[in-house]
């Protein structure tokens, strides 16, 4: 799952929201800091403080990614775009495809949901805007085992950069993908892979309440317009 999937059901606790982000952005910017449960679960007081939410939200992340990977549905269309990907890229011997697979099916997860979800994502934003940096960094640094300074000027970049909203069109998203690619040392994309792309999002959308099953899952109750 991505930053959109994670994070959607719960708008209305904004450090929760914080804590659902947190995994993510340290694999972006301080890879040897690590959110494990067993830190984590100690700080989930549920009182309402600050680190109390931080702390449910980064577990919700990881109870997330756990039974999220183990669906069928993620499976199997991983593994069918990871084809195709292969197929269009041919010939390839980097480790492209494989990857590629996984991670477009997360980002376009979090694509189908902004777009049946109407005016969430402005939420989203609103929600990440509303928080303190320094107090979020703290919270995290409570928990693992090694401090990180990198999370105060980390979340303006995150807002301002706004790249959520990309994942709505090829262009924009292969984008962001090769950004990705760059980021972890694998051959940029050619524009030949938006084809892939555009075969991707129906095979999502068809299978959505596979890939967030109801018993894990429970989607807002907004409309599709």
């Amino acid at each position: 799952m991505n930053y959109f999937a994670h994070s959607i059901r719960f708008l209305d606790r904004p450090y929760f929201v914080v804590g659902t982000n947190v995994p993510d952005w340290l694999s972006v910017v301080d890879r040897q800091v690590r959110m494990r449960s067993k830190l984590v679960e100690p700080f989930m007081l549920n009182d309402g403080s600050i680190q109390s939410e931080v702390a449910a939200g980064v577990w919700q992340h990881l109870d997330d990614d756990r039974w999220f990977h183990q669906t069928r549905a993620f499976t199997e269309l991983s593994a069918d775009l990871a084809v195709k990907f292969r197929d269009a890229l041919a010939p390839d011997e980097s480790l492209r495809a494989g990857f590629l697979g996984h991670i477009v099916t997360e980002l376009l997860i979090d694509a189908e949901l902004i777009e049946r979800h109407p005016g969430q994502i402005e939420r989203y934003y609103d929600v990440l805007r509303s928080i303190e940096p320094l107090a979020v960094q703290q919270a995290i640094n409570a928990m693992a085992k090694q401090p990180t300074e990198q999370i105060v000027p980390l979340i303006p970049r995150f807002i301002d950069e706004r790249f959520l909203p990309d994942y709505l069109a090829d262009d924009r998203l292969l984008r962001r993908l090769n950004q990705v690619m760059k980021r972890v040392k694998l051959p940029p994309l050619p524009a030949e892979a938006e084809s892939v792309l555009r075969l991707a999002r129906p095979l999502i959308r068809d299978r959505l309440s596979d890939l967030l099953p109801e018993e894990h899952f429970q989607f807002p109750s907004v409309p599709r317009p």
